[in-house]
C-alpha cells in the first residue's frame, strides 16, 4: 500500500477483487449458455462490427494466442464469429460478429444488465468514466516507458 491513501497503488487489490467477483457473477449467466468469460470479452471486442486482427483480439482478452485460436475455432464452429484475411494486411486474419453473433451478444447483454441491475448505486457512471480515465493514463503511460 502506498504513504497516500487513495492513490493508484491502492486500487490494485480493490480492483482485483471486484473484477473476481464480477467475473464471478457474470460468468454465472454465462455459463447457462456454454459461454465462458473469455469468450464473452471475445464477443464484446467484436461487437463494434469493425473486425480485429487476432493479435489485438488475444491482449483484449488477455489470452495467449494459442488459447485464442481455439476458443475462436469453438466460437467459429457455434456460427457466432468468422475469420477473414485483412484486405490491407494479407499475412494477418481478423475476426467478425456473424449475425447470429451479434444477435447472441445482444441478447446476452441484456440479460447480464438485468442480473447486474440490482448491484447498481449512483455513482457507477462516475467509476466507470474514472476507470477508463486511469486506464487511459496507464496505458499513455506504458507507451511512454521502455520495456
Amino acid at each position: 500500500m502506498s504513504d497516500l491513501p487513495g492513490s493508484a497503488a491502492d486500487l490494485l487489490p480493490l480492483l482485483t477483487r471486484a473484477e473476481r467477483l464480477l467475473s464471478r457473477r457474470v460468468g454465472g449467466v454465462l455459463a447457462a449458455e456454454s459461454l465462458t468469460i473469455e469468450a464473452w470479452r471475445v464477443l464484446c471486442l467484436l461487437a463494434d462490427g469493425l473486425g480485429h486482427p487476432m493479435s489485438e483480439v488475444a491482449t483484449a482478452a488477455s489470452l495467449p494466442p494459442g488459447t485464442l485460436t481455439k476458443l475462436v475455432d469453438q466460437l467459429v464452429d457455434r456460427n457466432l464469429v468468422f475469420r477473414r484475411i485483412d484486405p490491407a494486411d494479407r499475412r494477418r486474419i481478423r475476426a467478425y460478429l456473424t449475425d447470429r453473433g451479434r444477435r447472441e451478444h445482444e441478447r446476452l447483454s441484456a440479460r447480464i444488465h438485468a442480473d447486474l441491475a440490482g448491484l447498481g448505486v449512483p455513482g457507477d457512471v462516475d467509476l466507470a468514466g474514472q476507470l477508463g480515465d486511469l486506464i487511459g493514463r496507464l496505458a499513455a503511460e506504458r507507451r511512454r516507458t521502455p520495456a
